[in-house]
């Protein structure tokens, strides 16, 4: 008689790219868990965007007494000009982060200003998939991974 206290046994498919379930965030994508290329984490998101925002705001500050409409606008204007350029703002690149498009090539200047219209929206960038990417990077197909 088969023992019925025992665990049934796990095929091989859980955890791999069949199911879903991963062990790290990208793995379903291909990218390491941790180093070059690999998803970058939410604390170093959450750090590389205060870094962003405390710069929009002291350039509003400086420039337009500090009005919220003005620091958003920077914001935006920011994220757009070092996305396409640099391929990061300042806080991405300050922290080891890079923005890439997840069908591979440039990124071009319609996905950052896709991306950075709905970031400044806030709320696709607090809806996040299994892989850590907020919606406003999953609408505009990029993925920012560290380097």
């Amino acid at each position: 008689m088969p023992d019925r206290t025992a665990p049934p046994s796990r095929p091989a498919s859980v955890g791999g790219p069949d199911d879903g379930a991963q062990r790290w965030p990208g793995e379903r994508l291909g990218l390491p868990e941790k180093g070059p290329r690999s998803v970058a984490r939410l604390g170093r998101r959450v750090a590389g965007l205060a870094i962003d925002w405390a710069i929009a705001y002291a350039v509003a500050a400086l420039f337009f007494g500090g009005e919220g409409l003005a620091i958003t606008g920077v914001f935006l204007l920011m994220q757009i000009l070092f996305l396409v350029l640099f391929g990061g703002t300042l806080g991405h690149l300050a922290l080891g982060m890079r923005l890439v498009p997840m069908a591979g090539g440039r990124i071009g200047v319609g996905r950052p200003v896709l991306r950075s219209v709905l970031l400044v929206l806030v709320i696709p960038a607090v809806v996040w998939d299994l892989d850590q990417r907020g919606l406003h990077d999953r609408v505009a197909g990029t993925l920012l991974v560290r380097v």
